[in-house]
């Protein structure tokens, strides 16, 4: 398993099931043409194009390429990558059909030939094996979620730390592991205790 530092924007569920067998990565999916609607996940994708860069990895599809598009027209700052899938005719084995198009998509692809794509597209690889330590056990314990005031405390959090109001709890656990470790996590939160 490879780490890679930016976010990587995918189609669907099991896009990102295949992507997380082969990547130690932050990985978003837009639920398809979802994106167009869904400001709040827009709002994380922007984030991480300006904290870490993001690579969109859509299906090579045409509406692969518009939800692409979408994406690249959305962020005004930071860095996105493209990594292309080459066109390869099939279907997947959770399907009875083949796409509209024909065309495997992220979740078909050879784990050989995704983890080309990623290399020709410039992608490194980092040479971090830690993994972050925050897990929903840890928001819990720190108050952020299952508490009286949770809520407002998770807001506050968010807002201080430049982050889309509205994350979901497993989001936030996410964005969070790639800003800082747990003692930095409690450290954070007891100064907006103290602050309240």
């Amino acid at each position: 398993m490879i780490k890679i530092d930016e976010a990587i924007i995918v189609e669907g569920k099991y896009d990102k099931i295949k992507l997380s067998s082969l990547v130690d990565a932050v990985i978003i999916v837009t639920n398809g043409f979802g994106i167009f609607k869904d400001e709040e996940k827009l709002e994380l994708i922007r984030y991480y194009a300006q904290k870490t860069g993001i690579i969109i990895l859509t299906d090579s599809d045409s509406a692969g390429r518009r939800i692409r598009g979408y994406i690249k027209g959305a962020i005004n700052k930071g860095k996105v990558t493209n990594v292309y899938i080459p066109d390869i005719f099939g279907k997947e084995k959770r399907k009875d059909k083949p796409s509209a198009e024909g065309k495997l998509g992220v979740e078909g692809i050879d784990p050989q030939v995704l983890l080309a794509a990623f290399e020709r597209s410039g992608i490194a690889a980092s040479q971090s094996e830690s993994a972050g330590d925050i897990t929903r056990l840890c928001l819990y314990e720190l108050g952020l979620s299952g508490g009286e005031n949770s809520r407002e405390l998770r807001k506050r959090l968010q807002k201080s730390l430049g982050l889309p109001e509205m994350l979901s709890a497993a989001s936030l656990t996410e964005v969070l592991n790639t800003m800082t470790d747990s003692a930095g996590l409690a450290d954070i939160v007891r100064k907006l205790k103290e602050n309240q």
